[in-house]
């Protein structure tokens, strides 16, 4: 896939989501943060990376007892994230300025690695998903909360933004096949999620 991001395009089009982020994306893309949540208070984790943290929606539905990391390569999504932060009573949050696709982190690092939302819009996927395997645990949990390409009920509006996607920080035409199943990592469950089957969650093996 070809990488038609570059990491300044990105920090730039989430310096301008940033103020609006929560209520563009919150509500509408929320029952799949509900879902993942859910499966990872069934995981029970004791640590837990999320790659792409924005602005910390998930930040208050993490299980107390969870080290949880979260980074992200926007400074202005942090900001509202290290805010959103502050005011819980989560003992153990620390929120990273970084690129997920080039982890700060030792091999083996985490027993829970999260990517809500973030394989269609980082640069390269590919080396995002060789990152979150590296930090992730052996026979860790991947727990992947993303919009995939081919539904139909999708199928217009993914055509009516597919020449944006460089303008709006999102690739539309984004397979499953080609992001997820090319790896060799076990998917254990696959459910779709939010308004119309907008997204899928997918619960893998490391």
């Amino acid at each position: 896939m070809s990488n038609f991001f570059q990491v300044e395009d990105v920090k730039k089009t989430y310096r301008f989501y940033a103020p609006m982020y929560d209520f563009l994306f919150g509500a509408v893309l929320e029952p799949g943060r509900r879902v993942l949540c859910k499966e990872v208070k069934q995981v029970k984790p004791k640590t837990l990376l999320e790659i792409g943290v924005g602005t910390g929606l998930l930040l208050d539905k993490y299980p107390i007892e969870t080290q949880i990391t979260g980074i992200d390569i926007s400074e202005a999504m942090l900001e509202v994230a290290r805010k959103r932060a502050q005011l819980l009573k989560h003992p153990n949050i620390t929120l990273t300025l970084g690129n997920g696709e080039t982890l700060p982190y030792e091999d083996n690092s985490f027993d829970c690695v999260v990517l809500p939302y973030v394989l269609s819009v980082t640069p390269d996927p590919a080396l995002l998903v060789e990152e979150a395997r590296r930090v992730c645990k052996d026979d860790g949990t991947i727990l992947v909360l993303n919009h995939f390409s081919g539904s139909k009920r999708w199928l217009l509006l993914e055509k009516m933004v597919r020449n944006f996607a460089e303008r709006i920080g999102f690739r539309s035409d984004f397979s499953y096949e080609e992001n997820i199943l090319i790896h060799d990592w076990e998917v254990l469950r696959l459910e779709t999620t939010n308004l119309f089957g907008l997204s899928k969650f997918i619960i893998l093996k490391n």
